[in-house]
């Protein structure tokens, strides 16, 4: 028992550091690319791109059925039972359902186009650049679809170099483009960006499973389970995306593009890249927690290992975001965007609740239990949508901020209440030990935020990192070794 919870740690620990690593590669080549990119467009472009990218997800969540976490779980059953012949052929089930529903998000993107345009501005026409998005739509569609089959089939070192190469591609075809046509090219990075991505998906996955047109008569009709498990994923999204594409909205008509783009900034340095870092919960931990779905047992100790490795290795970084995001922003954007530093801090210690909140929202994925997902991530974003109102009226950009640290705190409440009442699951004492201690140097590095200023600022806040960061690493090392709780 004891080596198989030292192989069990050691595992996620190891898949934990490999896609947080690549994941950290990927933010640093986001930030290079960011910093040229907010030259170039300033607060105004960086805005714009904002829209435009989540009206992309907010189509392509709407029309990709889910495949792209449903077909996850059908594969990976096929593949753990050893049934080559049935798996090769499911990928090619996945395959044309992808190709079906690429085809529905291009031509919702043409249709829908006036109405995004009258929705999200309120000034211009810009039914054009709506309809041009689709061919990314229909891009990221079969990305998704193929994606799933490399997770599948766990190729995770396949997965990890797709990101490498779009991160890579992003950097090479966004600053060309937007140094030669300023905002114009915006729309042809996105779709080029789209492009990138599937191809380099496409390169591994082919080569795994060749694309084949024999035998695929009839396939869509086997594919109904797998899209009735998606569709509450769809409609998730749906939620999800449509809830920022509001919020960003709102703050264009409230505010103007300098607000939202500022607001995207630091969404991007707080939320998005902070929440990279949890990339192998979809490649790897989703597949392990589906694996011991309806032992009790076996689920507590899955998420419970993934839980204080992930706090371990993100508190840290947190607690050093919090403390550098004045000189970050600056140096990582411009001059202009330093008023969305306070922004950013308060939204950063939404991530300490992420980590708090993810492996266990997984346990309602694992078991399949896709309209209790669907309800809790609507309850979720109607809460989040009602504070970002309410705070950006009050307290300006600043407000959005403390909307978004409180949204994660009652979905971390809601998740964890529902999980423990449902499934049973019950948050270990190690678990609870690394929470306290690592959200208090959290909390005290944004309290020098607030009431401390010069030389006492950064010796206090160089206190709560260093001692954040021995912490964790006193914790991960003892952990590995003898795999004390």
């Amino acid at each position: 028992m004891n080596e198989e919870r030292n192989e069990s740690y050691s595992h996620v620990l190891k898949y934990t550091g490999v896609f947080g690593g690549v994941q950290g590669l990927n933010v640093l080549i986001g930030l290079v690319r960011n910093k040229i990119v907010a030259m170039l467009l300033g607060p105004g472009g960086m805005g714009l791109v904002s829209l435009f990218n989540t009206t992309v997800q907010l189509i392509s969540q709407a029309t990709n059925l889910g495949i792209a976490m449903s077909a996850v779980r059908h594969i990976s059953e096929c593949y753990d039972a050893g049934d080559t012949e049935h798996t090769a052929h499911y990928v090619k089930v996945v395959r044309g359902w992808c190709l079906l529903t690429a085809l529905l998000g291009m031509l919702v993107c043409v249709v829908l186009g006036p109405f995004f345009s009258n929705a999200t501005f309120s000034w211009g026409n810009h039914t054009l650049h709506f309809v041009l998005l689709a061919p990314a739509i229909g891009m990221l569609a079969i990305t998704g679809g193929e994606t799933a089959i490399l997770k599948g089939v766990r190729k995770l070192g396949a997965l990890a170099l797709v990101q490498i190469v779009a991160a890579l591609a992003s950097l090479v075809i966004a600053i060309p483009i937007y140094y030669m046509f300023g905002q114009a090219g915006i729309v042809p990075v996105i779709v080029l960006m789209a492009f990138a991505t599937m191809s380099a998906t496409l390169w591994f996955s082919w080569r795994i499973f060749p694309l084949q047109l024999r035998g695929t008569r009839g396939i869509l009709g086997e594919g109904m389970e797998m899209v009735r498990l998606g569709v509450s994923f769809t409609l998730a999204g749906i939620v999800g995306s449509g809830a920022e594409m509001f919020v960003r909205s709102y703050l264009n008509v409230m505010g103007d593009l300098e607000v939202l783009g500022l607001y995207n900034a630091g969404y991007m340095l707080t939320i998005t890249y902070a929440g990279m870092v949890f990339s192998a919960m979809e490649t790897d931990y989703y597949p392990r927690l589906s694996a011991v779905n309806h032992d009790v047992a076996a689920t507590n100790l899955t998420v419970n290992r993934q839980m204080e490795v992930s706090l371990l290795i993100v508190a840290p970084m947190l607690t050093a975001l919090i403390a550098l995001l004045p000189i970050l922003i600056p140096y990582l954007f411009t001059s202009e965007f330093v008023p969305v530093v306070p922004m950013a801090q308060v939204a950063a210690l939404a991530m300490f609740f992420k980590v708090l909140t993810m492996p266990v929202a997984y346990i309602t994925l694992a078991r399949g239990y896709s309209m209790t997902y669907l309800m809790l991530e609507a309850a979720y974003y109607v809460a989040f949508v009602l504070l970002m109102v309410v705070g950006y009226q009050y307290w300006g950009l600043l407000g959005t901020g403390i909307a978004i640290t409180l949204a994660h705190v009652f979905e971390c409440l809601m998740i964890n209440g529902y999980a423990y009442k449902k499934y049973g699951y019950r948050m270990s004492a190690a678990v609870y030990r690394y929470a306290i201690v690592l959200l208090l140097f959290g909390f005290l590095a944004y309290a020098c935020t607030i009431f401390l200023d010069g030389i006492v600022y950064w010796l206090v806040e160089l206190v709560a990192i260093v001692a954040s960061a021995l912490y964790a690493l006193q914790n991960l090392k003892s952990s590995s070794m003898s795999n004390k709780l």
